[in-house]
């Protein structure tokens, strides 16, 4: 059979199958969940890989589940992933009641495609000619928020990252794959059908605590120390500095304030932010986080308070690799046309899919079927077929050509790429950027 006439069958195979990717789609929408507690959308993935007759591991870093299905020969590892998430958007219409989860970023879709990618590959027999091994993994956490619970779990020693692709890294679960790769929802017009970024920015989080001492507002104003505008004049400073980063650093700082005070009637003795500080490099990252550590501390400088500055490892840098990157065009072209292809610079946003990146070959393209702008209350699947069923097609494709002609797509890969890191190496370095400090404003 050639590799053209197994993807026909692939295809037809999806096809057959596409009101059940749909339905799992649909059904992972309506049931959001936040990072590390995608428990609801786990147990569906768990289902369905038993039914398709697999041996899933459940519970990788809280939530995770993978399958592997092994071809007819030896060869590399090929992970298709799907991130189990959403993330908080009060005001979405789907967001859940409790939480404000919603599937604002179209993680639904992914788990949907990466079901159905092993539903069609499975149905048609793929693997019998296929060589190596692939690897179906819903990963959790993507995501990133809820910084406060996800320090709590460090601290508790449950966790040690906080992105789950990172965790994942972390707990060996991709030490035996050689090479992986998943695909994102757009709901950006330039973007075409299918689409191919060179890469995205990383990024480090925050967590800053001014200290204060409470007093009568009104009665003795004068005995306290207001942790509200320390914590104010901390944000105006990193306000001020926007205009100092370069923007070829594209440098991303976005704080957000979490708690300012407990009564009207007291000076508040506790503020605390919460932030992302992003960058196009690592050196970037590092230096505009400097900069805001500096930020932070003159806000406490002026009011006489204390903060407790949080640095904790997060995203680095995407690099998509440039070779599976000509994999996925020529899928892409075969699958909607040239004019749906398109190739994009540098995205600002982030993901833990930039950690993998730095350790194996990646790639992180995007396909269309989404409307609306991303994590906001009007994002929606607005083309199922493409969005769900497209996105199966794309997946099944590469998993053909990375492991079809005895993998001779994922060995053109390996021994072209140069990744930076070790797992080791990955480790030590996200370590190091864990720090914590208290400056004493007084």
């Amino acid at each position: 059979m050639t590799r053209d006439q197994l993807k026909a069958r692939i295809l037809e195979s999806i096809d057959r199958r596409a009101p059940d990717i749909i339905a799992i789609g649909e059904r992972i929408r309506k049931n959001p969940e936040l990072g590390f507690k995608e428990v609801k959308t786990a147990r569906l993935v768990e289902e369905t890989f038993k039914a398709l007759g697999l041996s899933p591991r459940v519970g990788l870093a809280f939530t995770g589940v993978r399958a592997d299905v092994s071809g007819a020969q030896p060869g590399p590892t090929f992970a298709v992933l799907g991130e189990l998430d959403g993330l908080r958007v009060p005001g979405h219409p789907d967001a859940d009641p409790e939480t404000g989860a919603a599937h604002a970023c179209g993680h639904n879709a992914q788990v949907a495609a990466m079901l159905g990618a092993a539903m069609g590959l499975l149905d048609a027999k793929a693997f019998e000619h296929l060589a190596g091994r692939a690897v179906f993994f819903a990963v959790p956490a993507e995501e990133g928020g809820d910084l406060e619970w996800r320090v709590s779990q460090v601290k508790a020693g449950r966790l040690e990252l906080l992105g789950g692709k990172a965790e994942l890294l972390r707990l060996g679960h991709f030490d035996d794959v050689d090479l992986a790769m998943m695909i994102h929802l757009t709901p950006r017009a330039e973007d075409g059908k299918a689409s191919v970024p060179l890469s995205n920015n990383g990024r480090v989080g925050k967590l800053a605590r001014y200290i204060g001492r409470a007093a009568h507002a009104g009665g003795a104003p004068h005995l306290g120390i207001n942790a509200l505008y320390a914590a104010n004049i901390g944000l105006m400073a990193i306000n001020a500095l926007r205009e100092t980063f370069r923007d070829e650093d594209t440098i991303r700082v976005h704080p957000i304030l979490t708690a300012g005070g407990s009564q009207v009637n007291v000076i508040p003795a506790e503020a605390r932010i919460e932030t992302y500080v992003r960058g196009r490099t690592l050196p970037a990252i590092i230096d505009a986080n400097a900069r805001v550590d500096r930020a932070l501390r003159a806000g406490a400088l002026a009011l006489g308070a204390t903060v407790e500055i949080e640095t904790f490892p997060g995203y680095l840098p995407l690099d998509c690799d440039r070779t599976m990157a000509r994999y996925f065009r020529d899928s892409a072209v075969a699958l909607w046309g040239e004019s749906s292809y398109t190739e994009q610079g540098h995205r600002t946003g982030s993901t833990d899919m930039g950690d993998l990146s730095q350790v194996i070959p990646c790639l992180h393209p995007y396909v269309g079927g989404a409307a609306g702008s991303g994590h906001s209350v009007d994002y929606r699947i607005a083309d199922p077929d493409l969005a769900y069923v497209g996105q199966a097609k794309a997946l099944a494709s590469m998993v053909v050509a990375m492991l079809a002609d005895g993998a001779a797509g994922a060995r053109e890969v390996l021994g072209k790429a140069k990744r930076p890191l070790t797992r080791a190496g990955y480790l030590e370095l996200q370590r190091g950027m864990a720090r914590r400090e208290i400056y004493e404003g007084r």
